[in-house]
């Protein structure tokens, strides 16, 4: 025996609507979004290009635990824009793979420049990491030498 229920047509419709469209996990679509990017667009640029290469400046050998600054801008050849179209959103310092600092940016009134005062136990590559609106991120790396 088949019991039948009579729904209306405005109660499924909404029933309808909350099966497919809170069903659905909002991690996919941002996975089908991800999947729009060409390989090149997520791949680190470590090319030189004047405007976006980062370019660091900090001390060739430091002692180890003391502090010092790191400045990393944006633009080896040249400062990049900060414009509220093409702006960079974030600066990143790196201790080999190891992510030290993080500085995000706001178009227009941050200037593509930052400096981070840090300490190290052990030398290695700081590796600065930038990413623009318009690119994938760009990386420039610096060797260091910690002295006891």
């Amino acid at each position: 025996m088949v019991n039948l229920l009579r729904v209306s047509p405005r109660a499924a419709s909404a029933v309808l609507f909350l099966c497919l469209g809170l069903g659905v996990p909002r991690a996919h679509a941002a996975g089908e979004q991800a999947e729009q990017f060409t390989p090149e667009f997520r791949q680190i640029h470590t090319s030189q290009d004047p405007k976006h290469t980062p370019k660091i400046v900090a001390p060739d050998s430091v002692k180890r635990g003391e502090w010092f600054n790191v400045t990393v801008s944006v633009g080896a050849g040249g400062q990049h824009p900060s414009l509220s179209e093409h702006f960079v959103r974030y600066i990143a310092l790196y201790k080999d793979t190891v992510e030290i600092a993080r500085t995000y940016l706001h178009p227009v009134y941050s200037s593509p420049t930052v400096t981070f005062t840090i300490a190290l136990d052990e030398g290695g590559s700081l590796r600065a990491v930038v990413e623009p609106t318009h690119s994938a991120a760009w990386e420039a790396l610096k060797k260091i030498e910690v002295l006891p």
